[in-house]
């Protein structure tokens, strides 16, 4: 890897040395006016960055401007909050903010932006691309949320899952029990308030409703409780019901080195967890807003290796074992109770294993586990039958090149719990970022390659997923940029893979890609893994079969996010 990042250097220098070519013979011939590039000639946007304290240098809010032709008095609209779930105000830091201004082609603010007290108008004259001045004025805000969702909902007694159907709001409640009497949790936008009390006694039978107020008081949604079941479109999942759920900042959840984690991902009923594979106990969180509950219950397991989970709310964790060690595999169902021993593995491989770990099916009926040794083309496979695991099996994947230690090592992912229909895996390879198809688990065939701009040397896509939902088969794949400062930002491809034959072309180009979620980069002030770089991305149905969540993490983006899908047949 570092060879492509010492030719790429050299790429840039001679980019450099061409545009300076460029750029002298331009000046024999005289230089051309370039005019505003929008009516809205002025201020495109401007950025107000945290100056101290824990959130230093991170951007407190990028506000893009409407059509400032006419604007003098620019007033940034501040969060109230920062991050937006906590309870912590931006109020301490308003007066001293860093605000950085996007312009349009020749236009100057004069004197220069650098730290202002947004708590006064900042008097600036501004020079439109035609010579003309004015004053203007530069200026905060802080803005309560207007964000008035509803994102969770569950009716008792049963612990009924409501179905949320955003667009009509309304919350269908899939039973045919007596709904007179109940009570329901929610999960609302950060600082939302519900009315009337959902913990207090309703009647859910004929339509109660609901109504979610912002906590800027004046955005309201209500909501109808509905007993009935909403329709599923036939197959697969509803084109534009992609929703981002939240995105959070690693650094912020006490990541300070990159290099020393590993990031892995399970999922528990109404919680995503995420383990840093530093031997600290994994995090979780709530899946539809990301805010964080508290750390698992880890009894004796060790969770320096991965954990991953089913399709029926089991999550298995494993420490990293070198070879000579043992691996133990761990099973749990609630964040809150010791994990069991399920699997005890004697690692007499010559190489390590656990950083890497997946399971298809349900661990308490049918299911295939999977654990991918580092430098070799193997995978140990376990099969396990009516919730009872079977012997190890050592698959060796002939004809294809060894897969690197941590920083390359493929994922290797059961299709379904029947080893007849086989097994994908992906692995960096020299930046071909090859995705494999092994139909029966043998004889692996190319299928996906590296994106077609040719950056491929410069991603890696070893972390991939497979699920079934909605009568349809998808594949997941995270595009992990190694050098997101260089202009890779990280993607989630999604694609139908009810057809295999259907995965063929490039990455970003192929008949079968549904859907690209594009990753933030959040590595600040604690940057990214200059080594070790590792990823990860899982898919979870919901146990109601209408949303699908897919979650993502890496040591390079320092992102911890995800979005759903789902089948709804509006």
């Amino acid at each position: 890897m570092e060879i492509k990042l010492i030719n790429m250097k050299k790429y840039k220098l001679y980019i450099c040395a061409g545009l300076a070519a460029l750029f002298a013979f331009s000046g024999c011939v005289g230089e051309d006016y370039v005019g505003p590039t929008a009516d809205r000639a002025g201020i495109t946007s401007l950025t107000a960055y945290f100056t101290s304290g824990t959130y230093k240098d991170k951007a407190a809010v990028a506000w893009t401007v409407g059509n400032s032709a006419d604007k003098t008095d620019y007033i940034i609209p501040v969060p109230w909050y920062y991050p937006e779930e906590s309870d912590s105000t931006t109020a301490k830091y308003m007066s001293a903010m860093k605000v950085v201004a996007i312009l349009e082609n020749n236009c100057i603010i004069d004197p220069p932006i650098a730290v202002l007290d947004l708590t006064k108008k900042n008097v600036y004259t501004y020079t439109d691309p035609y010579g003309a001045k004015k004053q203007i004025t530069i200026s905060g805000e802080m803005i309560k949320s207007n964000k008035c969702a509803m994102k969770v909902f569950t009716a008792s007694p049963g612990d009924l899952s409501g179905i949320i159907d955003e667009d009509n709001k309304t919350i269908s409640l899939v039973t045919a029990a007596d709904l007179a009497e109940c009570t329901a949790e929610v999960t609302l936008s950060p600082h939302a308030t519900i009315s009337p009390n959902p913990a207090q006694i309703h009647d859910f039978n004929n339509g109660f409703k609901f109504t979610v107020t912002a906590d800027n008081g004046v955005d309201k949604a209500e909501y109808t409780v509905v007993k009935n079941v909403p329709p599923k479109i036939a197959s697969g999942y509803r084109k534009g019901s992609e929703v981002k759920l939240f995105e959070n900042d690693m650094t912020m959840l006490g990541v300070t080195n990159s290099g020393a984690i590993h990031p892995t991902l399970a999922c528990i009923g109404s919680y995503v967890i995420l383990d840093l594979g530093d031997g600290s106990a994994p995090q979780y969180f709530k899946k539809a807003t990301g805010s964080k509950v508290g750390t698992i219950n880890l009894g004796t397991a060790n969770p320096n290796g991965a954990i991953t989970s089913d399709c029926a709310g089991n999550m298995l964790i494993s420490n990293y074992a070198a070879s000579g060690s043992t691996m133990k595999i761990y099973k749990t169902n609630a964040v809150t109770s010791a994990p069991e021993l399920l699997i005890s593995y004697d690692n007499g491989l010559g190489v390590g294993i656990g950083s890497r770990l997946h399971v298809q099916g349900d661990l308490n009926k049918n299911a295939i586990i999977t654990a991918t040794p580092e430098s070799c083309s193997n995978a140990i496979r376990w099969i396990v039958t009516d919730g009872k695991v079977g012997q190890p099996e050592n698959i060796l994947f002939s004809g294809v090149n060894a897969w690197g230690k941590q920083d390359g090592v493929a994922k290797v992912v059961a299709r379904s719990t029947s080893t007849e229909e086989g097994c994908f895996f992906d692995y960096y390879d020299g930046g071909k970022c090859t995705m494999y198809y092994a139909n029966g688990w043998n004889s692996p065939t190319p299928q996906l390659t590296a994106n077609s701009n040719g950056a491929g040397w410069g991603y890696s896509t070893s972390a991939i997923d497979t699920r079934s939902f909605n009568n349809a088969k998808y594949l997941s794949i995270f595009e992990m940029g190694y050098w997101p400062d260089w202009g890779m930002p990280g993607h989630i491809y999604l694609y139908d893979a009810s057809n295999v034959s259907s995965l063929t072309g490039t990455l970003d180009a192929c008949n079968a890609l549904k859907y690209v979620h594009t990753i933030g980069d959040l590595y600040g002030t604690v940057g990214y893994a200059s080594d070790g770089r590792f990823g990860d991305v899982l898919m979870t149905p919901s146990d109601d079969g209408y949303f699908m969540y897919i979650f993502y993490t890496s040591n390079t983006h320092m992102s911890f996010g995800g979005f759903q899908i789902d089948c709804i047949d509006k």
